[in-house]
């Protein structure tokens, strides 16, 4: 009796060790035992998938023979777990196919009556993760990008401005420096839409929109807020006479010729500008100051420019 319950237990060991030696070789994840001189004593079949080697041609190798390039990128990690301090880190793996699998990797000291005796590794497969991290990343930058220019021109909106002449601000008053606002209306751009189109009108929009940045500084911002209605900062100026230069070098720019379709159009703008602190010490007082200077340059015709309270051609 006692023999066959020995010949029993037997059985039932050998089956829970096939059972749990089928469940760790189905996992999507590499586990393996390397001892204390980095000697592969366990590995699962996952390491074929991976480093296209099998169990038992992992077993009694070392753990540079199996990593090759990569042991020098994970030595820090393998030191470290000898050391007795658990690793988790993440690592880009080239499989046998050429393909790039995103891992995550688990190094933990096996450690008996204070001295380790190897480690413990498992690597999972976190590629799927990182493809979703990425998507999300690029959708809330597509957000961003959407909350704070505009949709037609790339430029920034009413919002990201509003940011930029506040920090503008900040800084010229600590500084004491000078900064414009000039607002830009294009001459008859009506016109445009009625004889071309909407289709034409932004063609137009989206030209006047880069030759305006084409004239200005790193440091400076341009906004499209709707329609013809474009809005520029420059900081830190020194006179009026450096804004007379930024505006000439606009309204020369915006007049060049430009194609639509089988024709040609020669496009002028008007410019309203208002100085900081002279015409206005807040984002709101400058922009109705820059509005009323752009009434007075439209009174005096097209492509002119106006400073708030006096105008110039």
């Amino acid at each position: 009796m006692q023999s066959k319950s020995i010949a029993g237990d037997h059985r039932s060991t050998v089956v829970a060790t096939d059972i749990l030696l089928s469940l760790v070789d189905n996992l999507d994840a590499m586990l393996a035992y390397w001892d204390i001189n980095q000697v592969c004593l366990f590995a699962n079949n996952a390491y074929r998938d991976w480093f296209g080697k099998t169990r038992e041609q992992i077993l009694g190798h070392t753990l540079s023979e199996l990593l090759g390039p990569l042991y020098s990128k994970n030595l820090p990690y393998i030191q470290a777990a000898y050391a007795g301090q658990k690793q988790i880190f993440e690592r880009e793996i080239r499989t046998p196919s050429g393909l790039v699998r995103h891992s995550l990797a688990t190094y933990t000291p096996h450690i008996v009556d204070g001295t380790v005796r190897g480690i413990f590794v498992h690597v999972a497969d976190v590629t799927q993760l990182k493809l979703l991290e990425h998507e999300l990343t690029t959708e809330k930058a597509k957000a961003e990008l959407l909350a704070t220019h505009d949709f037609l021109t790339g430029l920034p909106n009413r919002v990201l401005w509003q940011d930029r002449i506040e920090q503008a601000l900040a800084l010229a008053k600590r500084q004491r420096d000078m900064l414009a606002v000039l607002s830009v209306d294009i001459d008859d751009f009506k016109k445009v839409n009625d004889t071309y189109g909407h289709s034409g009108g932004d063609r137009v929009l989206v030209e006047i929109a880069r030759r305006i940045k084409g004239t200005l500084r790193d440091v400076d911002t341009v906004a499209r807020f709707g329609g013809d209605e474009f809005v520029v900062l420059i900081p830190e100026i020194a006179s009026e006479s450096q804004v007379e230069i930024v505006a000439d070098r606009l309204i020369a720019a915006v007049r060049q010729p430009l194609g639509l379709g089988c024709e040609t159009i020669l496009p002028a703008c008007s410019v309203g500008i208002a100085l900081y602190p002279s015409h206005g010490a807040t984002p709101e007082a400058l922009m109705v100051a820059s509005d009323r200077a752009l009434y007075a340059a439209k009174k005096r015709g097209k492509g002119c420019y106006a400073f708030f309270a006096g105008a110039k051609s």
